[in-house]
């Protein structure tokens, strides 16, 4: 005989379609053709998947009087990792995903041996996985627990995502949760810092465009060493907050704990914008082509923090005009490479006045420069 008890949640997913003891004959038929290869819950799945019961609930279905609920969904952001004490003296782990699916979005806690699979790189961002866990009412709305009963499993297909991609002449200073598609064009450098609580920071910024601009993201800690994308690749950026540069007057994307970066099969193009020498302002970035009219020597001076650096100053010319380019640190070996007449294109070079009121251009950390013909 079938215990009802071990199969009352699957009969309640059945929505009325039998009563329960129709629901229990059936079962126990299932059971007895089976000759004992499975027990009665999965007897019960059987039955419940001939009756038109797909065990993967969709997001935008899911009730907190659910309980248990098995689903497929997009990662879209993992955040840090946190150990905790339990009243026994053993210690836990939590880390939290956002999950999304074409219905909808929700938010999901692994605990203890789930939460290491983050810890070892199983899960991450931009992967399509597969949830079985216990539904519950949060205090931010429905969330999925996922412990000791629980599972989490990769699955080889392409979760349709229903979150909304802006473009970015879209984004403004002050948004947040952005999910953005774009082309790597430029990855930059790691660099280290000191955090105000001493421990060592590390954030690197990578550059992406899409056909209606371009956008740089900075990246955080584990991020920044292994951001997982390369120059060319197409990425979806996510949970992401836009903010200010007052530097170089640039909206700029940055990644927190809950954001991040994954390859995206999306069709991206992006074309970065030339601009005439002759039409160049101050106190902004832009990107010229031309050819290399002026080289000067290379210079070494002290910073103010006692390190050394170098500088040299080349001139470019278009059909428009003539301008002054500061090379500076590691650009400024650039002039061994050019002769006069060399063809050179010159990416986010910032311009601002320099001597006798004339616009120059400087070419620092964030620009990157090509040598089209030497």
């Amino acid at each position: 005989m079938v215990n009802f008890e071990e199969i009352e949640e699957i009969f309640k997913r059945l929505e009325g379609k039998l009563t329960p003891e129709e629901f229990t004959s059936k079962v126990e038929t299932k059971f007895t053709e089976m000759n004992g290869l499975c027990d009665s819950r999965t007897a019960a799945m059987l039955v419940a998947s001939e009756l038109g019961l797909n065990e993967n609930v969709k997001i935008k279905d899911m009730t907190a009087d659910k309980g248990n609920v098995v689903f497929i969904a997009k990662v879209t952001s993992v955040g840090d990792i946190k150990e905790f004490s339990r009243d026994n003296d053993t210690m836990g782990r939590v880390v939290n995903l956002n999950l999304a699916d074409e219905t909808g979005s929700i938010r999901a806690a692994l605990w203890d041996d789930a939460a290491d699979l983050v810890k070892i790189g199983d899960i991450k961002m931009g992967q399509a996985i597969k949830v079985k866990g216990f539904i519950k009412q949060g205090q931010r709305g429905l969330e999925v627990n996922v412990g000791r009963g629980g599972n989490v499993e990769h699955v080889e297909i392409e979760v349709p995502v229903k979150v909304k991609a802006h473009k970015i002449s879209e984004i403004k200073a002050g948004m947040n949760d952005l999910n953005v598609l774009g082309k790597v064009l430029d990855i930059g450098k790691v660099r280290t810092f000191a955090r105000k609580d001493g421990k060592t920071g590390k954030v690197a910024n990578i550059t992406i465009g899409d056909e209606t601009g371009k956008i740089r993201v900075t990246l955080w800690d584990a991020k920044a060493e292994s951001p997982g994308v390369n120059a060319g690749d197409i990425v979806e950026v996510m949970n992401a907050y836009a903010r200010e540069n007052t530097f170089s007057n640039s909206t700029e994307l940055s990644l927190g704990s809950g954001g991040g970066i994954a390859k995206s099969s999306a069709v991206v193009t992006y074309n970065e914008p030339l601009t005439p020498i002759s039409d160049i302002g101050i106190n902004s970035a832009y990107s010229v082509a031309g050819h290399v009219s002026g080289i000067d020597d290379i210079r070494e001076f002290d910073r103010p923090d006692g390190t050394k650096s170098k500088v040299s100053n080349i001139y470019i010319s278009d059909n428009t005009g003539r301008i002054k380019v500061a090379l500076w640190a590691e650009h400024a070996d650039l002039v061994n490479e050019l002769e006069i007449g060399s063809e050179i294109r010159i990416v986010d070079a910032f311009a601002k006045s320099g001597r006798n009121e004339e616009v120059e251009l400087s070419a620092g950390a964030r620009t990157s420069i090509q040598v089209i013909r030497k």
